[in-house]
């Protein structure tokens, strides 16, 4: 055949001039170290943002406006006494001071009791009367404290910038894309030092600092990337320790080892040269390229002593024979994982869209390092005592010789239906439990640290202490200029806030129209009779005058009024349930021009002066509302985008899948043997991460995709050792027993040995590394199996020996 003979031209070639080749392969791996010293750990807000959602649009149309999702929350909390004491407000002050100057911080957004945005506003006998919620003339006695406490409750800031017990305050801050001094993309984890160094100075025994937002979550992440490394190094010693049992030979371990850490090598390197960074979210990339290596070596490891063994050859034309049989299977392999990562590009998320770059560029370098520049080290390779090498590989395959026996049963009618009714109930399950897995967190806090981490401890103060909670969906209610005086658009902006407010996941709700209400009262004298919107524009007007638009509930057109709804935690079912709620209420409370006379919902709301109450009250004007901003809005344009993008994700690898194992193999029959165990695999890992409430997000959607790849890998393996031996007049239960003495035992081991590798990482600081260690445990494990024990019951029922035969004999023709 025409490929057969591209192979025999490529191993011509290869080995032929074999030394220049590997001098080649030093100089490209010297320089790409050096490349690689450069590699740098980048995160960006905007990468984990899917701009072209239509949350997003609306988020960055009012970003300037009304401030961004990407916020910063640092929290003083006094756990004995008040926080009316010289040494608080003086920690308040500094700590509001150095937030304010933390390069990259929007300085204009930055709030506190101190800054001149937050103020206050009350009705005298004289009028209107305001100011500084901290006023300049004021002093540390007990009489200035009682008048900051008394500014404080006119201001409305309990709650928000003060919690709801008087211990303790807050100051918000709002980072930019970049830093305007410099001009660079801002240091999200040199932020989260700076943030940390200042909980390390102004924290005390009596006065405790949480700190959140996404620079923080970075920095946690990133610095835990010194751990995560010290499992990485775990992982490797584990699978060097095993792979040195499994092959007797110390030459035989450092080889795969070390073509498989080049390939990683390379894989940094290229980024580099592309200008490309790692994310701290894209860390546990590098060990899967290098867990996919270290699976190929080992087969091409296995491939070079069978022939060593039963063949008797030398080094050199082991290493030929390994090369002509594992470069086709290996290649085919290699490119679907390749594919499989690249159809994630799909997901417009940049965070994604790099993590599939990083992953492609690293499986690439494998098809280079484990199946070119690993059979060529292998022809120098030489054993010092090949007589007790091969005695011990011997006694080896002998203990193992019973399994094989044993598993080539399967090949049987009888083993073959029991195999397939199993495989028909996991199907079954999978199918109905795989359902239940959320796109998006399915546990409060940050999801990628540990519950007791000191993120989610301060995070879980945060929302036990104040009234807004850190997860804040924003919608914009926007109408004609001057809206925020006619009552028809406060009313329904009220309204539809007071159901926001009463859906369950909602822990409070802020709106201009609240706010009007509160100020409304305050000229009555605090009645309550009067906490209401007034109907006639001018009395509107005067509750809306002493709100400055530095408040975010409104802008100089006094047109957009946003509503910010703060939620419970941001569980997926919690913004499902709020943004559903939203999306409803929007179009209950939404004002269409044309029916001037007609309220929402159909009932008239007009007077006899046509303007639907008191003479003097405004004309209705139009009024809808535009989701989304906050960091729910974030989390919901995430969520939308990689649920709609999961199906076609899922339809474009097992399309590349399916195509080339077609294309290797030449047979519909053939192929089902390897894809349908990869189908009950694949099924299955979305049953054990909703069992393990793990949820479909921009972390673990490369995972999940992983796990075709590493399937079909054994697969191909299996199947083609299996069908060469049938080609080559064997019976089906001989062949496969065959496949499973050469092939298959090389599966067996790397799962097994991967896995172990792996479950070290239960042990990491990073819920998200011990999620994702169990997770690459089931894939490797669970996929190896399917191989060796469903592919067989398949292949019983599918594959007809003589056909297989008669069709290898036409080709060779």
């Amino acid at each position: 055949m025409a490929y057969e003979k591209a192979v025999s031209k490529i191993e011509s070639f290869a080995f032929r001039f074999r030394i220049l080749i590997i001098l080649a392969f030093a100089a490209v791996t010297i320089f790409m170290g050096y490349m690689a010293t450069h590699t740098r750990i980048e995160a960006g807000f905007q990468k984990m943002v899917p701009l072209q959602h239509p949350y997003m649009q609306t988020y960055v149309k009012y970003r300037s406006e009304f401030g961004g999702a990407n916020r910063i929350l640092v929290s003083l909390y006094q756990k004995k006494g008040d926080m009316f004491n010289k040494t608080f407000f003086n920690e308040l002050q500094e700590v509001t001071n150095a937030v304010f100057f933390i390069p990259g911080v929007e300085r204009g957004h930055v709030k506190s009791i101190f800054t001149p945005n937050v103020r206050y506003v009350e009705v005298t006998e004289q009028g209107l009367k305001g100011g500084n919620v901290i006023p300049s003339n004021f002093s540390p006695s007990e009489q200035g404290f009682d008048h900051v406490r008394q500014n404080i409750i006119k201001s409305g800031q309990i709650g928000r910038l003060v919690t709801n017990d008087f211990h303790g305050a807050m100051v918000q801050a709002e980072l930019l894309d970049r830093n305007p001094d410099t001009g660079k993309k801002i240091d999200y984890i040199k932020i989260a030092h700076e943030l940390r160094h200042i909980r390390e100075k102004y924290q005390t025994p009596n006065i405790r600092i949480h700190i959140i937002g996404f620079a923080m979550e970075t920095g946690d992440i990133a610095d835990a990337t010194g751990a995560v490394m010290r499992f990485f190094a775990i992982s490797f010693l584990v699978t060097a320790l095993l792979l040195y049992l499994y092959s007797g030979s110390f030459k035989l371990t450092v080889l795969p080892l070390t073509t498989s850490a080049t390939a990683v090598l390379w894989m940094f390197g290229i980024l580099n040269l592309l200008g490309y960074a790692i994310d701290p979210m894209s860390i546990l990339v590098p060990f899967l390229i290098f867990a996919i290596g270290v699976s190929h070596g080992v087969q091409m490891i296995n491939g070079w002593m069978q022939d060593i063994l039963e063949a008797g050859h030398t080094g050199l034309d082991a290493a030929r024979g390994a090369f002509r049989r594992l470069l086709v299977p290996g290649s085919t392999a290699l490119i679907t994982d390749t594919l499989g990562f690249a159809t994630i590009v799909l997901i417009n998320i940049k965070m994604i869209q790099d993590t599939a770059l990083i992953a492609t560029i690293g499986v690439a370098t494998i098809v280079l390092t484990n199946l070119f520049l690993l059979p060529l080290l292998l022809s120098f390779t030489k054993m010092r005592n090949l007589e007790l090498f091969r005695e011990r590989q011997r006694r080896r395959n002998d203990f193992g010789d019973r399994i094989w026996r044993r598993l080539s049963a399967l090949t049987d009618r009888g083993p073959a239906v029991v195999a397939l009714l199993i495989a028909v109930a996991l199907l079954g399950f999978g199918l109905v439990e795989g359902q239940q897995v959320k796109i998006g967190d399915q546990k409060p806090g940050v999801p990628e640290l540990r519950e007791n981490s000191q993120y989610n401890k301060d995070a879980r103060a945060i929302v036990d202490h104040y009234a807004i909670g850190v997860d804040v969906l924003t919608i914009y209610g926007k109408s004609a200029k001057n809206a925020c005086t006619n009552f028809h658009v406060m009313d329904n902006i009220d309204r539809f806030s007071w159901r926001m407010e009463n859906t369950p996941g909602v822990q409070s709700v802020v709106s201009l129209p609240l706010m009007a209400r509160n100020v409304n009262a305050q000229y009555h004298e605090g009645l309550p009779a009067y906490d209401m919107l007034p109907r006639n524009n001018y009395v509107l007007a005067q509750s809306i005058y002493p709100i400055d638009t530095s408040s975010g509930l409104l802008n100089n057109s006094c047109n957009v009024m946003p509503v910010y709804v703060y939620l419970t935690d941001h569980k997926a079912s919690t913004i499902d349930t709020v943004v559903n709620a939203a999306k409803r209420l929007r179009k209950d409370y939404a004002i269409q021009v044309a029916s001037q006379g007609t309220k929402a919902g159909g009932k008239s709301d007009q007077g006899k002066d046509g303007s639907g109450g008191l003479k003097g009250s405004s004309k209705k004007m139009p009024l809808h509302f535009e989701l989304a901003g906050g960091s729910v809005g974030v989390m919901a344009a995430t969520n939308d985008v990689i649920s709609a993008a999961q199906f076609p994700i899922q339809m474009w690898i097992w399309g590349a899948v399916i195509f080339l194992t077609l294309l290797t193999f030449r047979s519909l029959r053939s192929s089902l043997c390897v894809l349908l165990p990869l189908a009950l695999v694949s099924t299955l890992a979305y049953a054990v991460m909703a069992l393990m409430n793990i949820g479909l997000k921009v972390s673990t959607l490369p995972v999940a995709a992983l796990g075709v790849g590493i399937g079909v890998d054994y697969g191909i393996y299996i199947f083609s050792m299996f069908q060469a031996y049938i080609e080559d007049g064997q019976d089906m239960r001989t062949a496969y027993y065959n496949a499973l003495r050469t092939t298959g035992k090389a599966v067996l081991f790397t799962g097994l040995t991967l896995a172990v590798g792996v479950c070290t990482w239960l042990f990491s600081s990073l819920k998200f590394q011990a999620d994702m260690g169990v997770m690459l445990a089931y894939m490797f494990v669970v996929n190896m199996l399917g191989a060796i024990l469903l592919l067989p019951a398949v292949a019983h029922f599918l594959v007809n020996p003589e056909k297989m035969r008669a069709k290898a004999q036409a080709r060779r023709v």
